[in-house]
């Protein structure tokens, strides 16, 4: 392993930073910076095999499927920031979007860093958690972490979709997966920190997937993130501004609006649209399974409001 490691692209020494400990403040943010720009280009390159992964994604999870992120280190704690804000953000169950760091919970505020080298913990892990409806994703920049190795080979002995997202090419990870997603970023201005470039290509990716997913599962309306859950002020007036922009009123029309919906924005606006009762909009909703274009489209077509 430590042969394979030493030779991949994300550990070699980056010659644009041979004298980083040299050079002043200014220098090293500048370099920072300039590298930094590159990482949005390479995630690019990898949009078709991102594209065809979240396809596939959006089938299980329309089918009873979960989403579960696998990694270590700065990789396992990229995942599990994504799949923590997901509730909050799309209104979805907090099981939909799951994460499992090697180290167990307490590896997200502490580093336990020998748990990343431990493949029969990764396969008992994902034996614990995944079936064969879920999707399995995993994270690592080296593309060689024995832990999520054992987990995502007993996600594919499961029947899981396995996604690999990996920062070199031709990994034992990115040859496991079903779905590879390799995130060519190169060196770092510190060699082998991969927290760097490498994790802002993984925070990129699983950003993509996370929010497309919920697009196409109807969480969201036009550009609007109509399934907010207002659990506090700053969410209940951006409740208040998407209702505002939605269907166009003003800011007292919209509050009025919210509070008969008990503070959802999907019910405040098909309240408006349509002039349901609460009850019925939510029946409708949940026959659409949350689906908010599918239900606005059924009841537009039962009022026969389609332009």
């Amino acid at each position: 392993m430590q042969q394979e490691t030493s030779s991949l692209l994300t550990e070699q020494s980056n010659g644009r930073s041979r004298h980083l400990d040299q050079l002043p403040v200014g220098e090293i943010v500048r370099l920072m910076n300039e590298e930094d720009q590159t990482v949005a280009l390479r995630v690019k390159e990898a949009l078709p095999l991102i594209e065809r992964a979240i396809e596939q994604i959006v089938a299980r999870l329309e089918n009873g499927g979960k989403l579960y992120y696998f990694g270590a280190g700065s990789s396992g704690r990229i995942g599990s920031l994504d799949a923590t804000e997901c509730p909050p953000t799309f209104g979805v169950d907090r099981e939909l979007f799951n994460a499992v760091i090697a180290g167990g919970q307490e590896a997200m505020f502490q580093a336990v860093e020998d748990a990343e080298d431990d493949v029969e913990v990764g396969m008992l892990d994902a034996r614990e958690r995944l079936s064969d409806k879920d999707v399995f994703v995993g994270l690592a920049a080296s593309g060689t972490t024995p832990y999520v190795l054992g987990a995502i080979r007993e996600a594919k002995r499961i029947g899981a979709l396995t996604v690999a997202i990996v920062c070199n090419v031709g990994t034992p990870l990115g040859e496991e997966a079903d779905y590879p997603i390799e995130i060519q970023v190169g060196p770092e201005i510190i060699a082998g920190s991969t927290r760097l470039k490498a994790g802002t290509s993984q925070k990129m990716v699983v950003n993509m997937i996370s929010s497309t997913v919920m697009i196409r599962l109807g969480k969201v309306y036009r550009n609007l993130m109509v399934n907010v859950q207002a659990t506090n002020e700053k969410l209940r007036n951006r409740v208040v501004n998407i209702v505002m922009q939605a269907i166009e009123v003003d800011e007292g029309t919209a509050q009025g609006l919210v509070q008969q919906a008990n503070g959802d924005a999907r019910i405040a606006i098909l309240i408006h649209k349509f002039g349901l009762p609460l009850e019925e909009i939510d029946e409708r909703l949940t026959a659409c399974k949350g689906h908010f274009g599918q239900t606005m489209h059924q009841l537009e077509q039962q009022y026969q409001l389609l332009p």
